[in-house]
């Protein structure tokens, strides 16, 4: 979180896996009452419905404006950053984003998803909030590029910049410290596409189903307490999805002989316990919040360039 005058700016990374914020990260999940449930950890209180927040990962969909769960999901992103600070009253600037090939497409029907409710009133954990949204969204920004936007400097010569998320793969080609917008690719080959195989390999090949709690731990640290049999199938179904990756970032222009990949998301981990990896080609930022951080120095700027106009 950033302020600027007497706003704060608040990034906010909606992701398909998790939410992230510049100091926070909670998963991507919605479940809604009518009256008061019983476990109230991270229960979300507005419009007179009771939000539980995080318990799962939400189904994964191409438009984030069908239903009201991203915009309450914006609401606790909001309030836990406001929370860091003890701050439950503000005006806030919200700096969001969208897939590289999906913002000319989503950006002004996103901004009015997010910006329609002038004030709101709500209770998170406990706590109760009281926001205005200053004036308009400022922007929509691609995600991945805002993950490097602090770090342009390294970025000389020929460089492809890869942002694995939990839905999407976005691609994009940075030359000579500048975004190329005639080269960027989404695809739908997310982490989750992963877990989802592995799913299916451990009935097929164990007739089990552990909990996907299990299964990302080996995924994000490469290891588990588990029965060697099971994380074997696990690591081979991981690695079998890393070369996938390269395999599409081949097919997108990827020589690693001729430039340098830069790889950001939370599925940078993927690549570091996975594959086999040259590290003065390859980069493997494991900051999951640098993209949200990235969209609150590209509003900064903005903000500081126009001196305050939206």
């Amino acid at each position: 979180m950033k302020k600027y005058k007497e706003t704060y700016i608040i990034g906010i990374d909606h992701g398909y896996g998790n939410m992230k914020t510049a100091n926070c990260c909670f998963q991507t999940d919605v479940t809604v009452y009518d009256k008061e449930p019983i476990f109230k950890d991270n229960l979300l209180v507005w419009n007179n419905k009771y939000y539980l927040i995080g318990a799962e990962h939400k189904e994964f969909s191409a438009d984030k404006m069908l239903d009201e769960d991203y915009y309450v999901l914006t609401l606790a992103a909001i309030a836990r950053e406001l929370n860091i600070a003890k701050i439950y009253s503000a005006d806030v600037l919200i700096a969001a984003g969208l897939p590289l090939t999906w913002v000319s497409e989503q950006r002004e029907e996103f901004k009015r998803y997010l910006l329609k409710n002038e004030t709101v009133d709500f209770n998170f954990k406990g706590k109760d909030y009281h926001i205005c949204i200053v004036g308009a969204c400022a922007d929509v920004y691609p995600q991945g590029f805002a993950a490097i936007v602090n770090h342009l400097s390294d970025f000389l010569g020929v460089n492809m910049l890869c942002d694995i998320g939990n839905g999407t793969m976005n691609i994009m080609f940075v030359n000579d410290k500048k975004p190329n917008p005639n080269r960027c690719f989404t695809e739908k080959f997310g982490t989750h596409q992963c877990m989802l195989q592995i799913r299916e390999n451990l009935m097929r090949v164990h007739h089990a189903e552990p909990p996907e709690e299990m299964i990302t731990r080996v995924l994000r640290f490469g290891t588990t307490d588990i029965d060697g049999n099971y994380l074997k199938t696990i690591t081979n179904t991981a690695k079998e999805y890393v070369e996938g990756i390269f395999r599409r970032l081949r097919e997108h222009g990827y020589d690693s002989k001729l430039m340098k990949l830069y790889i950001v998301g939370g599925g940078g981990c993927m690549i570091r316990n996975f594959a086999e990896y040259d590290e003065g080609r390859i980069t493997v930022n494991d900051d999951i919040c640098a993209t949200a951080k990235g969209y609150e120095r590209m509003l900064e700027m903005k903000l500081i360039k126009s001196g305050g106009a939206l």
